[in-house]
């Protein structure tokens, strides 16, 4: 019997730099157990060019990638996602569209490494997040999901959450 995907949604109001790094990485890190996607409240329209850089220089993909609405997962035909994550303190807080099939929620803080000034700084904050995340997303994958109730799964989730790098 062939191992359940799970689909994840990572969000993030702009949708152009930590939540398109955590799409890469869950796709990446997740070795096809996950399949991410990226949305945001108020999608930039462009993914940010210090995220592309970070990828490039990390051995990632970035064809594909851009900025969309969380619209376009709300709609009929969407994939249905088993969890869904903010990356971001401004989407956290923000009403989310109704998801189908209940998705279990988290709340991933990431600072915002786009706004951060001067080259070597900004290329800084974007390994950081990008630390921060695979470290997330790895803690994320050691849980025996199908073994965990909602609840204590919810937990979880929330708990790595927390963790600060």
């Amino acid at each position: 019997m062939s191992e359940k995907q799970y689909n994840v949604l990572v969000l993030c109001t702009g949708n152009s730099a930590r939540s398109i790094l955590g799409e890469v990485l869950f796709n990446t890190l997740g070795k096809g157990k996950f399949k991410a996607y990226s949305a945001g409240s108020k999608p930039a329209g462009k993914v940010n060019p210090g995220a592309l850089e970070w990828l490039k220089e990390n051995g990632h993909s970035t064809e594909g990638l851009r900025s969309k609405s969380w619209d376009e997962f709300a709609a009929p035909g969407a994939p249905e996602f088993d969890f869904i994550f903010t990356v971001c303190d401004n989407a956290a807080g923000e009403a989310c569209p109704l998801w189908l099939g209940h998705p279990a929620t988290a709340h991933w803080g990431i600072p915002d490494p786009a706004h951060v000034g001067g080259d070597e700084a900004r290329r800084s904050a974007f390994k950081k997040a990008a630390d921060q995340l695979a470290r997330r997303i790895q803690l994320f994958m050691s849980l025996p999901i199908e073994k965990l109730d909602k609840t204590t799964l919810k937990d979880k989730l929330a708990e790595i959450g927390r963790i600060r790098d």
